[in-house]
């Protein structure tokens, strides 16, 4: 489907109905195959301890309940040895001796498990991050370009990025309820025997607080929903008030005060609707928490009526109080949980809508293998293009070829279209209308990799990475990044070799401040190493697109002096707005309004005396 036909991709509102949080449900099986994938060995193993440690509450309360009743056996006993001699030599405290030590071994059983547990959370939490963020970077590199220039996908990346980490959490509490589940069934079972209708007044007490933290988990993400495009612009005011890159310009406008009053009155609105939802979400949760402490109070007495009376033994009076409060406090951590669990299944919904957008450039079932010698070269017929929800059209009813072997330069004022059309050869974007062809074919019938890969495309905005100066250049073709001769050679090419001979540690030293040890360089410099990312892919296309501008006239000439003579066999783009160096290509087009207004050489188009000419006679007249 064409750009222009593209049908909006739009989020979803925040969801806040009881069906739009339960269905949220439906990314737990996902998160935890996500989980399984992870790490298999530190699953089971988690698991395990789990369960055995989810069975020890229930068995040390029963151990405790039948230590009380052997002491309270042994004090009624009608004559008792005078000594601990005599009482160890009688026997009688043999099996209250036992009992102790089981309860004994079940206590360092429990606090041994407790930190294995911790130790298995915090090893798998760390997989599991580090692959949700693998899988995030490798289908952010399937979409298209549009999907990063498009606020309200970038806000969806946003929220995506944010769960890598923020989602974490959600791994011990699902692990940790999974063991609650169990040990709550065995109190469950102890209250079953002794007294089913406890186990009907704990659930009537709790109910109403889990319908409330639901409500509030779902007030919570909504809230965190909305203002997904304000939480943005809140990093980037921070980012910009106190980053490397715009220090400078910081300082010398001025512009501490302005960006500090404009973080703060975001933020101020942030903490205003968070305070007004905490407050609300404390008052009524206390309220409902106290049905809870009422409901224990009456199962309390009634256990205690039931020991008075001799229905229950003294050991059976703590083991089901104790029983009754820890199952209260389990099946009320689980409902709250499991509230916070699909509070936060509603947030996995913005990773997995993430995972779920599909590329809409992408290469044909049975794509067209790149020719490994392009014949004929590229052929534009009548191609629109305009970028999405713009109002007008970037490029259209543009008609040109370029062909194999031929150096071609782009002029034109700001706007013309002429990085528009090296986004369109290089696939970055497909035509709304009409088509390019190469070699005969529809560039769309092209493997797409095989595109890109036979593309050297240096952009004017190109990025400055925080890597070696040898990795710098090595980006052009990764791949090939320990081949250190082609490092040079992509270096003498853009006569960068100069640049890293003057740094301490050659190829291997850190350009760039944002790491200790970097070095910074100039914008000259810069473009020079970037420029050798483009000689670097030894592709038979290649592209500069205005990655000169640092360059004085003087130098930038010898770039494109040199990028003519060692691309002599390929076929080149030039984009410059200094005519005196776009005059050594073999043909120069003239770009107006998205449209081809003139074709020729640098003679034939002074000759004409159009906008090629006026707008070179103007360049030259500034530097007389």
């Amino acid at each position: 489907m064409a750009s222009g036909e593209r049908t909006p991709r739009k989020d979803p509102p925040g969801p806040a109905s009881l069906r739009a949080r339960l269905g949220a449900l439906r990314n737990l099986p996902p998160f935890l195959a996500m989980v399984w994938q992870s790490s298999r060995a530190l699953t089971v193993g988690n698991l395990s301890l789990r369960l055995v440690r989810a069975l020890l509450p229930v068995a040390t309360l029963y151990v405790g309940k039948l230590i009380i009743d052997e002491v309270i056996r042994l004090v009624g006993l009608p004559a008792t040895p005078d000594s601990l001699e005599e009482w160890i030599r009688s026997g009688l405290l043999t099996p209250l001796g036992i009992l102790l030590l089981i309860e004994l071994a079940f206590a360092i059983a429990s606090d041994v498990l407790g930190r294995f547990v911790s130790l298995f959370d915090a090893l798998l939490s760390e997989r599991l991050t580090n692959a949700t963020s693998l899988r995030l970077m490798a289908h952010a590199a399937t979409l298209d370009l549009e999907d990063f220039e498009n606020p309200e996908l970038q806000d969806r990346m946003d929220r995506a990025r944010r769960q890598t980490m923020g989602r974490s959490p959600l791994l011990g509490q699902l692990l940790g309820q999974a063991q609650d589940v169990v040990t709550i069934a065995t109190f469950g079972a102890g209250l079953l025997i002794y007294a089913p209708w406890l186990v009907l007044l704990l659930g009537v007490a709790l109910v109403p607080a889990f319908l409330g933290e639901a409500h509030f988990n779902a007030l919570s993400y909504s809230l965190n929903y909305r203002r997904t495009p304000e939480r943005r612009e809140l990093d980037y005011v921070r980012q910009t008030g106190a980053g490397v890159e715009t220090a400078k310009e910081v300082k010398i406008f001025g512009l501490n005060d302005f960006l500090m009053e404009r973080y703060r009155s975001l933020a101020d609105a942030f903490y205003a609707e968070n305070r007004r939802l905490a407050i609300q979400r404390a008052g009524w949760g206390g309220l409902l928490a106290a049905l809870g402490t009422v409901a224990y109070y009456l199962a309390y007495a009634y256990i205690a009526w039931s020991t008075v009376t001799g229905r229950f033994t003294v050991g059976d009076l703590t083991f089901l109080a104790a029983s009754f409060r820890r199952l209260r406090n389990l099946l009320e951590g689980l409902l709250g949980g499991f509230s916070q669990v699909a509070g936060q299944a509603l947030y996995l919904d913005d990773l997995f809508s993430f995972f779920a957008i599909e590329p809409e450039i992408r290469s044909p079932e049975h794509p067209r293998p790149f020719p490994d010698r392009i014949r004929e070269g590229f052929v534009f017929e009548n191609v629109g293009f305009r970028y999405p929800d713009a109002q007008g059209w970037a490029v259209r009813h543009l008609d040109f070829t370029l062909r194999a072997g031929e150096i071609l330069a782009l002029v034109g004022e700001n706007g013309a279209g002429k990085t528009t059309i090296v986004k369109l050869l290089s696939r970055l974007y497909d035509p709304d209308e009409g088509r390019i062809l190469l070699d005969g074919h529809d560039l769309r019938e092209y493997d797409l990799a095989g595109v890109r890969s036979g593309m050297g495309v240096i952009f004017q905005d190109f990025v400055r990475y925080a890597l070696t100066a040898g990795e710098n250049i090595a980006v052009g073709r990764i791949e090939a990044r320990a081949d250190r001769p082609r490092i040079a050679e992509a270096a003498a090419r853009s006569l960068a070799d100069g640049v890293i001979e003057s740094l301490r540690e050659g190829y291997d030293q850190r350009i760039g401040r944002r790491f200790q040890g970097g070095v910074d360089l100039s914008g000259g410099e810069w473009q020079k190493v970037a420029i050798a990312r483009a000689y670097m892919r030894d592709a038979q296309v290649l592209i500069l697109d205005e990655p000169t501008a640092a360059l004085d006239a003087r130098a930038e000439f010898e770039v494109f002096q040199r990028f003519r003579e060692l691309s002599r066999g390929r076929t080149g783009i030039l984009i410059s707005h200094r005519f005196s160096s776009v005059r050594m290509a073999d043909r120069i087009l003239v770009l107006s309004g998205g449209r081809v207004e003139s074709s020729g050489t640098h003679a034939e188009l002074m000759a004409e005396s159009g906008r090629y000419a006026e707008l070179f006679d103007l360049q030259a007249k500034g530097y007389r």
